[in-house]
């Protein structure tokens, strides 16, 4: 029977490491002095900065150091929280950045090339760089005022050419910038340079998608939230343009608080004359006239319906629910303007919703039966104010209706005629006999 025989244990065992298995120590000071060494070396030179740049890569560490890289081209040296530069080592920072450029556009512009070519050089680094620019903006109170103003005028053109997305200055959104309005000032330096460069359409646009148009108010300091300080600010840099960016998204917050009120009280069974007077007291308060209430009076009331798939069958459906509502449409369609709208609402969500293409003539005409809309609206949009939108077909439905409308006003019309010559000839009757 063979025995197991046991494997020798060595002590004292040595394990080799491979170079390449072992971790390099993290040295960002390190790092910074051979990038300061290489940056005095051009004097200033920035077609030399960025020939430097280009060939360090090579050798220096940018995948692992790309941040202290930036704080180096942005501040001149290690950015430490609160926005102080590290003092550590012989000389901790360089003159060669951003923050001892002149402020002037065309200083910025040359600045704006380095970055812009090496990144182009090094595709890694532009995530890097939008992470540094969050945490470099939440620093910016720590700065002096005139490197305030140069990193605001560097940061338009960054989101210009899209180096960073709108959506960093998001991080602005803070209560020790906001409450000294440090975050305000930067923002408006900002959107001057924005406007200066590319157009205050392209700067809309941006606060659009960086998601700022809802949140304007939110970087004034607490005691300064009015909308007459708001326009007053923007009207003296001339900057109209983000006044009314700012009311339309204001006014489009309001209108979906009304159409969520709508339909609480909707679904709470309030009494419809109870909704209408909170909805004008709503109104009146946000500014929105009666022919944008009809447009959310009737999206809201179409998304309660349960609509049935048969075209044949959604037409009395619609009829039946709308009919309820009526006194509430009633109460909004007070002018021309609002009448009309109405029927171009309808019009439009017939055509959008195939399935209510043949209800379009039955809903106008319980409008019309429920004193919705007037006789003289309806001919308005028949001869020259309908929509383009399924235009042939809904003429072609509501032609009786029109031509029931239009011989009712005819004959209408034709009795006043009749009445107006009985006073006429009584007028003539009662002369004569007075002469006599």
């Amino acid at each position: 029977m063979s025995q197991k025989i046991e494997r020798p244990v060595l002590s004292g065992q040595r394990i080799k490491t491979r170079k390449r298995d072992e971790k390099e120590k993290f040295d960002p000071t390190g790092f910074r002095d051979a990038v300061i060494a290489g940056l005095d070396k051009t004097e200033g030179d920035l077609e030399q900065i960025s020939k430097y740049l280009d060939l360090a890569g090579n050798k220096l560490d940018y995948r692992r150091y790309g941040e202290v890289l930036f704080d180096i081209l942005i501040a001149g040296g290690l950015l430490v929280p609160g926005g102080s530069i590290s003092q550590d080592g012989e000389k901790p920072r360089t003159n060669y950045c951003i923050f001892e450029a002149s402020e002037d556009m065309e200083a910025m512009r040359n600045h704006e090339q380095v970055f812009i070519k090496l990144m182009r050089r090094y595709k890694y680094l532009e995530k890097m760089f939008e992470v540094e620019m969050k945490k470099v903006l939440v620093f910016i109170k720590g700065f002096t005022p005139s490197e305030r103003v140069k990193l605001a005028r560097m940061t338009a053109l960054w989101m210009i050419n899209g180096a960073i997305p709108p959506t960093v200055l998001l991080v602005l959104n803070n209560e020790h910038l906001i409450k000294d309005g440090i975050a305000l000032d930067f923002l408006v330096e900002l959107f001057l340079t924005f406007k200066q460069e590319k157009g205050m359409t392209y700067l809309v646009q941006a606060l659009k998608k960086g998601g700022l148009e809802s949140k304007l108010m939110e970087f004034f300091p607490p005691n300064k939230r009015t909308e007459e300080y708001l326009n007053k600010v923007f009207l003296e840099k001339e900057l109209s343009e983000v006044i009314k960016l700012h009311k339309a998204q204001a006014s489009q917050e309001a209108k979906r608080e009304l159409q969520q009120s709508l339909l609480d009280d909707i679904n709470d069974d309030k009494p419809h004359t109870e909704i209408a007077a909170d909805i004008k007291e709503f109104a009146l308060k946000s500014n929105i006239p009666d022919h944008e209430i009809i447009y959310i009076i009737w999206s809201t009331v179409m998304s309660l319906g349960e609509w049935n798939k048969k075209e044949e069958l959604v037409t009395d459906q619609a009829v039946r629910h709308l009919k309820g509502y009526c006194p509430l449409l009633k109460a909004f369609a007070s002018n021309n303007r609002s009448e009309l709208a109405l029927i171009l609402k309808v019009q439009e969500f017939c055509y959008e919703n195939m399935n209510f293409m043949k209800a379009f003539q039955k809903i106008i005409l319980l409008f019309y039966k429920t004193e919705v809309l007037s006789e003289e609206i309806i001919l308005k949009w028949y001869k020259e104010a309908h929509s383009s939108k399924g235009k042939m077909h809904f003429l072609e439905q509501m032609k009786k209706l029109v031509e029931w409308l239009q011989d009712a006003e005819e004959e209408t019309e034709s009795e006043d005629e009749q009445a107006e010559n009985a006073e006429d000839g009584q007028d003539e009757h009662a002369e004569e006999n007075a002469n006599k």
